[in-house]
């Protein structure tokens, strides 16, 4: 039976409450497609394998995926964003965010209102071309805030004047994001991102999940400024990051 799209109701808890302890599972996350209305974003399997120092993140969908984009608002505010999402039990800090700053998740987005490639300076690495518009990968810390919905997740906003460890491709929005510019490749049904990491054995410590998702600006482009709002699918079912990393 197909689902509508709902809220991430809910889902903080259970996700900050398994980031200290995460049940042993199967490696990769299977799913029965019909679990969602777009088939673009109805999972059928997620994983992460690695192979020497690179991470390869890989979800299957029933339909294709990346086909569907959302509708352009025309502004920053009110911005939808669509994404393919590998929440993680990693620590934020192995990809150069403060460390027990949230739950750690790489995602694939799409947003065509706005751009998030990283700044461009002799300190910061990255491409000064506009992605919004193309399916793009993200690190983002997300965390519950009540404002987004009851037990809803956002991207963790950065408070005016405060200074956290942010990695090198932040794209100098006020959130816990990183632009790092790692390629997303589509294969029929199969989205697939390989990611290099100087600590492999955290990646291959970590546990995840495979989520589908939207995200909205909020109307007022303030904290909370990213809102997740609408959940398509979940690999597990309940977002309880079983998936063991492969290798």
């Amino acid at each position: 039976m197909m689902t509508q799209k709902r809220p991430f109701y809910h889902a903080a808890g259970a996700a900050l409450a398994l980031l200290m302890a995460v049940p042993a599972g199967a490696h990769e996350l299977t799913a029965k497609p019909g679990n969602a209305e777009r088939v673009a974003f109805d999972i059928v399997a997620a994983d992460i394998t690695t192979d020497g120092r690179n991470a390869v993140f890989t979800l299957s969908v029933a339909g294709t995926p990346g086909e569907d984009r959302p509708e352009m608002a025309g502004k920053l505010a009110g911005a939808p964003v669509f994404s393919y999402v590998w929440p993680t039990t990693l620590d934020p800090s192995a990809v150069g965010f403060e460390p027990g700053a949230g739950i750690l998740a790489f995602a694939v987005t799409i947003h065509p209102d706005f751009d998030d490639t990283p700044l461009f300076d002799e300190s910061r690495s990255g491409s000064t071309g506009d992605d919004g518009a193309v399916w793009h990968s993200h690190w983002v810390v997300l965390g519950p805030d009540e404002a987004c919905g009851p037990g809803a997740l956002k991207v963790i906003d950065i408070p005016k004047g405060a200074t956290p460890a942010l990695p090198l491709t932040w794209p100098g929005l006020p959130i816990l994001i990183d632009s790092p510019g790692w390629s997303p490749v589509f294969d029929g049904p199969r989205l697939s991102v390989t990611v290099p990491f100087a600590d492999i054995g955290a990646v291959e410590a970590a546990r995840f999940d495979g989520v589908t998702a939207a995200l909205r600006v909020n109307a007022n482009v303030h904290a909370p400024l990213l809102c997740v709002t609408d959940l398509f699918d979940v690999a597990s079912g309940d977002l309880s990051l079983p998936g063991r990393v492969g290798q």
